[in-house]
């Protein structure tokens, strides 16, 4: 079995103004942490198109306050 590192708990910081989506370049409205320490930016469109998948590989998320991301639910119920 392979160890996974896991990030401290802390705040994650929101995407920057500037930010783009990894996946289409529109502007981003979540950033995920991955288990490694790595980090995506989605915009909203891509991250709740993405939403199921994207909860199980996410240690941590921080949406843009005006932003309603659908996988904040599965996050806080996959940690229970």
């Amino acid at each position: 079995m392979t160890p996974t590192l896991t990030p401290p708990a802390g705040n994650v910081a929101g995407p920057a103004a500037d930010e783009r989506c990894d996946r289409c370049n529109a502007a981003g409205k979540l950033r995920l942490t991955l288990a490694g320490g790595s980090e995506l930016v989605f915009c909203g469109h891509h991250a709740n198109r993405y939403a199921k998948d994207l909860v199980k590989i996410a240690v941590q998320y921080k949406a843009d306050p005006e932003f309603t991301w659908r996988g904040a639910d599965m996050m806080s119920n996959s940690s229970n």
